[in-house]
């Protein structure tokens, strides 16, 4: 590890805005702020929004900036990345920002039921070979229902094509309400002060000629989750950073 992330990983232990549990030692430490981050946390009753896969917490700072009267807690497992955002958020003073740093496959083990109102994916991995490692499967869905408030509201920004026409079929599967789908978000006529966030990944990826889509839909409590059967076609570019990962043409 080079000295730059060992000194992050440092200035991180000692960040008041930032909570690490990595899913190494969760099992032997107790979250004891499950259910009361309003109250001992953030010192109030306002709505508490999760970015997940936070990255950098471009997002996180930025939804935090737009919305004084919200809380939003930016959650990561690399903290070298995370250290950004909480670093922003520090020297600003900014106090309706937090940054949790964890796998998010154990998301549920640190909010209690209806804690949490709204849910950002912001250029998630679209995990083209495995449905249940992706951040809109039903397999996360299922963890998300534990906390969101039922009715709840998930936001999914992607530059990946296979992510947001799997997350459009899971939707219909599950016949789950629809708020805004477009496939071409800042030709669309939607781009507000929310959407306009841009995220350092995201400017690359702009500045590659590629869309950006955009899903916001809500998850109720009631019904069974079904994973859609469907073959969707792989994406035909390599992201930015990231591998195609697969020789298929499909995937699931």
């Amino acid at each position: 590890m080079g000295k730059g992330k060992l000194a992050k990983f440092a200035d991180m232990a000692a960040f008041e805005n930032v909570f690490e549990y990595p899913y190494s030692v969760v099992d032997d430490v107790a979250f004891g702020m499950k259910g009361s981050w309003g109250r001992d946390y953030f010192k109030n009753d306002n709505p508490i929004v999760l970015e997940l896969g936070c990255g950098r917490g471009e997002y996180t700072v930025g939804l935090a900036r737009l919305y004084p009267d919200m809380n939003f807690i930016g959650v990561d497992i690399k903290g070298a990345r995370m250290w950004s955002g909480a670093k922003e958020a520090l020297s600003g003073g900014m106090t309706n920002v937090a940054f949790l740093r964890t796998n998010i496959e154990i998301i549920d083990r640190f909010f209690a039921s209806d804690e949490v109102d709204e849910i950002w994916l912001t250029f998630s991995d679209p995990q083209m070979k495995k449905a249940t490692k992706r951040l809109t499967s039903t397999y996360f869905m299922q963890r998300y229902r534990r906390f969101l408030k039922s009715g709840g509201i998930i936001h999914l920004k992607t530059d990946s094509n296979f992510m947001f026409t799997y997350t459009q079929y899971m939707v219909r599967e599950n016949q789950l309400p629809v708020v805004f789908s477009t496939d071409d978000l800042y030709h669309s006529g939607l781009v507000d002060d929310i959407l306009s966030i841009r995220t350092y990944y995201e400017q690359q990826w702009l500045d590659r000629g590629l869309s950006i889509k955009y899903l916001k839909f809500c998850l109720p409590h009631e019904g069974e989750l079904r994973e859609p059967e469907v073959e969707i076609e792989l994406d035909d570019y390599r992201s930015y950073n990231r591998s195609k990962r697969s020789g298929l043409a499909v995937g699931r």
